[in-house]
């Protein structure tokens, strides 16, 4: 690896570091760690003789012959030791090589993948609210190492038993995003802090807090980054209207519903007119409390505007670029230029090479800060 950056693979049922003959034939390493659409995932390239244990080892736990085989990779840079991704394999590939030597290709998911495996039909939570319901659902994957990290919505109520008893549809994790997004959350795995530990979030997408390093461009010596572009479409804003229904008449109120909110601040000074109004006709038959928490979820989930794409060699960035938070752009103009949130990240890692692509997004054009940390 490069100068003050180390990878560490880690790997079997009860993840542990594996024989120096396996840790030299990982080639290449790729890790894609997104912001709760999608699940975290990774994909490890190994080459091996043809007669090699290890190619038989991968097939049998990638095939289901062995009960779990868990990937944990962890990231040392200046002495500062990160977990990139904690997850298992869920498929592996042989592919043929030249002069005896073959290539393994080993993918797999985050621990997410273990809560969707199994589906529990009609398993009931009487007098439950939904972030009880969600603890309860992780509480069975403490013994992996996941800690739940769960903030209560505003309506987070108990329903009464005698008019509703909430039940499970699908797998652990259709019904975790099910919930998160009924109440405008995210839900991701998160590894860390320490390696073999991942922090389940469920709750809003927070856009506030101590921004990164900025990503700088076209600025000489002090570029950081390989490549970085933006585009602005205005035509992914869209403003819901919410309905509720006033109670002696029965008469539809409509309520446009922004798209900031404290923990969605703006991020630019000049938003785009939102060309798309939506009714939510569906929220009519819904309490107050519950269509305004249904239009803030669709505002959320519809607000960006401005977004960017790009590429940095870890080395020269000093610091691996995290998805989830803030982070300062310099360089790229005054109508892109300031602070974004980081949609997602992908590492590529090889001997010698250490790079990242990354996915930016923010709802406005033109920065509301001066200046952004470098």
């Amino acid at each position: 690896m490069l100068s003050g950056v180390q990878l560490s693979l880690r790997i079997g049922p009860v993840p542990v570091s594996p024989p120096h003959e396996v840790a030299d034939a990982l080639v290449h390493a790729k890790v894609e760690d997104g912001s709760g659409d999608t699940q975290s995932g990774f994909e490890l390239v190994f080459e091996l003789p043809a007669r090699s244990p290890l190619r038989t080892l991968f097939l049998l736990s990638g095939g289901g012959s062995l009960p779990l085989m868990r990937v944990v990779l962890v990231v040392t840079i200046n002495g500062s030791a990160q977990s990139i991704i904690d997850g298992v394999t869920t498929n592996v590939e042989a592919q043929a090589g030249e002069g005896g030597v073959s290539r393994l290709v080993v993918k797999g998911k985050d621990l997410s993948a273990l809560m969707d495996i199994i589906e529990l039909p009609g398993l009931p939570f009487p007098a439950m609210p939904p972030s009880v319901r969600v603890l309860l659902v992780l509480a069975k994957y403490a013994a992996f190492g996941v800690i739940p990290l769960v903030i209560p919505s505003i309506l987070d109520i108990p329903p009464l038993p005698v008019q509703k008893i909430p039940q499970q549809r699908g797998s652990d994790y259709a019904y975790v995003k099910r919930l998160a997004g009924q109440a405008g959350y995210v839900f991701y795995l998160e590894p860390g802090p320490a390696p073999g530990t991942s922090k389940a979030y469920w709750g809003p997408e927070i856009r506030v807090g101590t921004p990164q390093p900025a990503l700088t461009a076209n600025m000489d010596a002090q570029t950081n980054v390989e490549q970085l572009s933006f585009t602005f479409d205005k035509e992914k804003k869209e403003m819901p209207i919410v309905f509720f229904q006033e109670p002696f008449s029965k008469a539809p109120i409509g309520l446009p519903i922004p798209d900031v909110t404290p923990l969605n601040p703006p991020l630019g000074l000049v938003p785009p007119l939102p060309p798309k109004i939506v009714k939510l006709d569906k929220t009519a038959h819904l309490s107050a409390p519950e269509a305004l928490m249904a239009g803030i979820a669709y505002a959320g989930q519809h607000s960006d505007s401005v977004f960017g794409t790009g590429r940095l060699d870890v080395a020269k960035y000093g610091r691996l670029l995290r998805s989830r938070q803030l982070v300062g752009v310099r360089g790229a103009g005054l109508p892109y230029d300031g602070l974004y949130y980081v949609k997602s990240v992908t590492h590529e890692i090889e001997r010698g090479s250490y790079k990242q692509g990354f996915s930016l997004a923010r709802n406005a054009l033109v920065s509301t800060f001066p200046t952004v940390p470098t």
